[in-house]
């Protein structure tokens, strides 16, 4: 693993038409700017590609997907301007998987933790492991998933969402979040895991192009005002970030 990749980072493959992204933090595969802008960055290019004809969304290691938002970048934020930044990161990597005309797959091999949530509720197809539970902890700091409650909600249902976002201190299990919808299969072991990804990549791989596209525009189909209203939800965030029991939890988390 490279130097680069060692302090968080997005690598990209493809091979034979499925082009592999994936992302790393040695914090739990949590998301600071840097990495939010390169998964925005890469799933833009894989769109553009005319190489690649799926994408699969994964992460380094074995027992964690995402660790959420960063506390780092969260306790260092020091006015509104600096929050509405850091959420708006979020915001536009879950914009750019929507307007991505590739299906995306996502292999979710450990916990997902708030903005992990997020980006499993946004790809188009969510395999995982049996022990990728999730949680929604952003009310537990002070916030609250303003940014991913769209994508959360639109997977799971209005229940789902509030249900996480509210007992925001309380893992759900990978077999409650399969049956609410967020994830299709789950696996016993990350090699079965692996080989049904794989499986489905190269099937869709040789699938019709625009036949995929069309689909994908349907299932998005009443998402088109999310510029919008992820960017007002990033204010939000970046507002309530800088309220003292925002500042107090976040360092006792970090402590």
């Amino acid at each position: 693993m490279s130097d680069a990749l060692q302090a968080g980072g997005v690598t990209s493959q493809t091979t034979d038409g499925i082009a592999t992204l994936s992302f790393f933090h040695p914090l739990s595969n949590s998301l600071p700017s840097k990495v939010l802008a390169a998964l925005t960055q890469a799933i833009r290019e894989a769109g553009e590609d005319p190489r690649v004809r799926v994408i699969v969304l994964k992460s380094e290691g074995d027992r964690v997907f995402c660790g959420g938002a960063s506390f780092d970048e969260l306790a260092s934020i020091a006015d509104e301007r600096a929050g509405i930044h850091f959420f708006s990161g979020f915001a536009q990597v879950i914009n750019e998987m929507r307007r991505c005309p590739k299906l995306i797959i996502g292999r979710i091999q450990g916990k997902a933790v708030g903005g992990g949530v997020g980006l499993a509720s946004a790809v188009d197809y969510c395999l995982a492991h049996a022990s990728a539970s999730v949680k929604l902890s952003e009310l537990a700091v002070g916030i609250g998933p303003f940014v991913v409650g769209p994508a959360v909600e639109r997977k799971i249902g209005i229940s789902g969402m509030s249900q996480l976002a509210i007992d925001a201190t309380s893992w759900r299990s990978a077999e409650w979040a399969k049956t609410h919808g967020l994830y299709a299969q789950t696996f016993d072991t990350l090699e079965a895991l692996d080989a049904e990804v794989s499986a489905l990549a190269q099937r869709l791989a040789q699938s019709s192009q625009e036949a995929m596209a069309e689909l994908k525009k349907v299932f998005w189909k009443g998402t088109e005002g999310w510029d919008e209203l992820l960017i007002e939800r990033a204010g939000i965030s970046g507002r309530l970030v800088l309220s003292e029991q925002a500042r107090s939890a976040i360092s006792a988390f970090k402590s």
